[in-house]
């Protein structure tokens, strides 16, 4: 993948995993250092950030924010500028006599991060720009029989409808993130998945990277799940919490102490390989031998419909399958005594977690709270764009 020069852009290389993002100081601290390039990073990182955070500052209410000097703001904000990172806001109608205040603004427009979600059955795309603000989204259907080449030309297609249809060039993504079943290398191949045909072994960070002039970044869907839960879902500013995603099969993703918990091989949370915790086949547990003509995905689907309306057959299946899946959803409770466990996927809903609470509950020691995603099906992309964000935040605030 070529990485191509751009002021104010991030570099890197597909796959590369995101860290956190800082700015090597407390914020609100002051600025110190001998060398005057380090102190100029410093100054920038700090006053880009402020900026981003919101709002439309003065000159001399920014350096007060940050704690510099006006002419040192001022200097910044200019390379800043230069950078397409900053504008300068026009005047407020009504502001009186006098020269009106300058005031300035973080150019979330001058780049994008996408977030991809690919899946047996669908591929779903979010788009949004350095201030996390979603502005494009695009959903595709998928035949689950699909060829790993034919998989990837129908997300390459779908990329490229929702830039057209969001109005963006390519070149204006600074970077993607992509979800999908499976444990993930750190490469951005997969190492491990039984969900999507042909997947194992792909490449699928380089494969997608060469449609791409910035970093692609390949990530475990039940990671970004939590991702997601965590940046805009119930589990908001949670710093320890786990996202359990019931479909076909169920996994977890876990961020503990605010960071995301890969494991050393990137296989934290796949607790379902172990079949007698309950959570292979779960669609197939559902279900049972009660609908045999339909489709497992329609049938779980009404079935979840029926017991919300009262059903009482209905209502035994889910009440039957919190039973099977509460021996998996302990173990993640006793192994990392979250805060928190969000339940989404397909098979989510306000009746499976009120009987998991009551499963759950005589098999544990702390009073971990489970919560239904608020996210549903968007939880997955949303996650992949943080995911990307996270990377963007990684370069434009690094100081090294």
């Amino acid at each position: 993948m070529s990485q191509s020069a751009h002021p104010g852009r991030p570099g890197g290389s597909p796959g590369d995993p995101a860290r956190p993002a800082a700015t090597g100081r407390p914020a609100g601290a002051p600025l110190h250092g001998g060398d005057p390039s380090v102190l100029r990073r410093l100054n920038s990182a700090a006053v880009l950030r402020a900026l981003r955070d919101g709002g439309e500052p003065t000159l001399s209410e920014l350096a007060k924010r940050v704690g510099l000097s006006r002419p040192t703001t001022e200097g910044v904000l200019g390379e800043l500028a230069e950078r397409g990172l900053v504008a300068e806001v026009a005047p407020r109608a009504g502001h009186g006599l006098g020269r009106p205040a300058r005031r300035y603004r973080f150019r979330g427009e001058a780049g994008y991060a996408l977030g991809v979600e690919i899946d047996a059955h669908w591929t779903q795309l979010f788009l949004a720009d350095l201030t996390g603000r979603v502005v494009g989204s695009h959903r595709l259907d998928l035949d689950v029989s699909l060829a790993a080449s034919d998989r990837l030309a129908a997300v390459r297609a779908a990329v490229k409808t929702c830039l057209a249809e969001a109005g963006v060039a390519r070149s204006l993504l600074w970077a993607v993130g992509v979800g999908t079943p499976g444990v993930i290398d750190p490469d951005g191949t997969i190492a491990f998945c039984t969900v999507v045909p042909g997947w194992q072994g792909l490449g699928l960070g380089r494969e997608l990277g060469r449609s791409f002039s910035c970093p692609v970044l390949v990530e475990n869907d039940a990671n970004l799940a939590v991702m997601a839960e965590r940046w805009r879902g119930v589990a908001r500013d949670v710093d320890d919490v786990v996202a359990v995603q019931a479909g076909l099969h169920t996994g977890a993703g876990a961020i503990l102490g605010g960071r995301l918990h890969r494991g050393r091989w990137g296989a934290a949370g796949e607790v379902g390989m172990l079949p007698e915790l309950g959570w292979r086949d779960t669609t197939a547990g559902l279900i049972g031998e009660s609908h045999p003509e339909l489709g497992t995905g329609r049938a779980a689907e009404r079935v979840l419909t029926a017991a919300a309306q009262g059903d009482p057959r209905a209502a035994a299946l889910v009440r039957q399958l919190a039973r099977r899946m509460a021996r998996g959803v302990a173990v993640m409770v006793l192994a990392l005594d979250p805060e928190m466990v969000v339940v989404g996927g397909a098979l989510a809903g306000d009746r499976l977690v009120a009987e998991l609470r009551e499963q759950v509950r005589p098999l544990t020691l702390s009073p971990t709270r489970i919560e239904v995603s608020t996210l549903g099906d968007e939880a997955v992309g949303l996650g992949a764009v943080r995911l990307a964000l996270d990377r963007i935040d990684e370069d434009l605030f690094r100081i090294d």
